[in-house]
């Protein structure tokens, strides 16, 4: 949970992501309120909840070595 946890917080703009229903998607928007906005096809875009991430496929930016 705690693994989960920090990945889902993590999320940024630009990231590849798997959700719980398996749609795969680049995060377009990162809201507050624990939603965000994934991009599934080319202008259609859907929001979901941040929790409901299950896989973050690839980072905008490079991960640190494990």
């Amino acid at each position: 949970l705690k693994e989960h946890r920090a990945m889902v917080e993590a999320l940024r703009r630009g990231d590849q992501v798997v959700t719980q229903g398996g749609i795969l998607g680049k995060v377009t928007k990162v809201q507050e309120d624990g939603i965000i906005e994934v991009e599934i096809a080319e202008g259609v875009k859907v929001k979901v909840m941040r929790a409901t991430i299950t896989q973050v496929l690839s980072k905008t930016e490079p991960a640190a070595a494990a």
